[in-house]
C-alpha cells in the first residue's frame, strides 16, 4: 500500500489501568504493527481514569482520517461503563468487532459484520488452516464474554458447528466438554480444563490467559492457559499452547481487519 498510494494503514490502541496480561497483549500488537508497516498511536491512562478522557482520546481517534482502526485493550477496570466506551468507537473502525451493531450482523443469519472480532476469527482461522473440520462436529465453547466466548460460539455456528456454551452455572461441564470434537475455552481460570474433560482426538483451543508470578521471566511473570497442557496433549489431537497460540493469531487478525478498514477508506481491492 505504501509503494501503491503512499499511505500505511493507522492503528489507535487505548490502554486504560496495568493488568499484566493487558500489558502483555498491547505489546505484542505495537511490536506487530511495526513488523507488518502499520502505523500504531497508544494512549495510556491511570486504572482511575474517568470515562471522560477515554472518550475524548476516541472523539479525537474517530476523526483522525489516519487511523483506521481503534482498539480498546478489554477488559477495562470495573467503574467504567464498557458498553457506552465501546459504543463510541466507529463502526467503521471497530476492527476489533465488539460495536453492538457488529455483534449483531455476525449472530443474524444473511448479514455480515464490517468486521469479525480478531479472537473469534483467529480461533476458526487456526481450526481451517490446520484442515480440522467444522460442519457437523459438536463443539464446546466454555465462556460466554464480549471478547472471545460470544463471538467464538457465533462464528462456529456460522460454519454449521453444533454448539454448546458452557458457563459458571453449567452443571456437569466435563461431561459436556467431553462429547465435543471441538473445544475453545475462554475464561482465564488456570488449569480448568483436564485430560479427563477430553474425548480423545477433540481439538482444543486455549483462548484463556492467566498471569502468574515468576522471576525468572523478563517481566516477572508469565502466562498459562484454560488448560492443563500436559494433561491435554496425552488425550486430545492437537492443542493450542499458552502463549504462542491464540495470541499471536489473535494479533493476525487484528492487522487484517486493520489492514481491509485502510483499504475501504483508499479504495483497494
Amino acid at each position: 500500500m505504501k509503494e501503491s498510494i503512499g499511505k500505511v494503514p493507522g492503528l489507535a490502541v487505548i490502554l486504560v489501568g496495568q493488568r499484566r496480561d493487558s500489558q502483555t497483549y498491547v505489546r505484542n500488537k505495537i511490536k506487530a504493527c511495526e513488523e507488518a508497516g502499520i502505523k500504531s498511536l497508544m494512549t495510556e491512562l491511570p486504572e482511575d481514569c474517568t470515562e471522560d478522557k477515554i472518550l475524548s482520546a476516541l472523539s479525537s481517534f474517530n476523526e483522525n482520517p489516519s487511523i483506521h482502526g481503534i482498539l480498546v485493550q478489554l477488559p477495562l477496570p470495573k467503574h467504567l461503563d464498557e458498553e457506552k466506551i465501546l459504543n463510541m468507537v466507529s463502526l467503521e473502525k471497530d476492527v476489533d468487532g465488539f460495536n453492538p451493531l457488529n455483534m449483531g450482523n455476525l449472530a443474524m443469519r444473511g448479514r455480515e459484520p464490517v468486521f469479525i472480532p480478531c479472537t473469534a476469527k483467529g480461533c476458526i482461522e487456526l481450526l481451517l488452516r490446520s484442515g480440522v473440520e467444522i460442519m457437523g462436529k459438536k463443539a464446546v465453547v466454555i465462556g460466554r464474554s464480549n471478547i472471545a466466548g460470544l463471538p467464538t460460539s457465533l462464528l462456529l455456528q456460522r460454519h454449521h458447528a453444533t454448539v454448546s456454551i458452557l458457563h459458571a452455572l453449567s452443571k456437569n461441564p466435563d461431561q459436556i466438554t467431553r462429547q465435543a470434537d471441538i473445544v475453545v475455552t475462554a475464561v482465564g481460570v488456570p488449569n480448568l480444563v483436564r485430560g479427563h474433560w477430553l474425548k480423545p482426538g477433540a481439538v482444543v483451543i486455549d483462548v484463556g490467559t492467566y498471569p502468574i508470578e515468576d522471576p525468572s521471566s523478563e517481566f516477572g511473570y508469565r502466562l498459562i492457559g484454560d488448560v492443563c497442557y500436559e494433561e491435554a496433549l496425552g488425550v486430545a489431537s492437537a492443542v493450542t499452547p499458552v502463549p504462542g497460540g491464540v495470541g499471536p493469531m489473535t494479533i493476525a487478525m487484528l492487522l487484517s481487519n486493520t489492514l481491509d478498514s485502510a483499504k475501504r477508506v483508499y479504495d483497494i481491492t
